[in-house]
């Protein structure tokens, strides 16, 4: 099983609709969201892309936003974490 951990930018949740869009994926097994922080669940990687996009409302107004991260790791095997960073919101 492979986890896609994403960070919230600060002020902003997702949408509730991401989160159906999301599930409705066969490859996407459940979605979790803990305080800011969004998993994904995902049965097994294949070797084509996948894109996941998330829909996020911004609830409180955030001056300066450091960037988010997103983990993406093997559930079974997390020492092998690959890292990014996201610092911009998409319209």
């Amino acid at each position: 099983m492979v986890i896609i951990e994403v960070s919230l930018l600060s002020g902003f949740i997702m949408s509730s609709r991401s989160r159906m869009l999301l599930e409705n994926r066969t490859i996407v097994k459940k979605t979790e969201v803990k305080a800011n922080v969004v998993y994904i669940y995902l049965e097994k990687l294949h070797d084509e892309s996948q894109t996941f996009i998330l829909q996020l409302e911004q609830v409180i107004q955030v001056k300066n936003l450091k960037p988010a991260s997103i983990k993406i790791y093997d559930y079974y095997q997390p020492g092998g974490l690959q890292i990014s960073y996201c610092s911009g919101v998409g319209s």
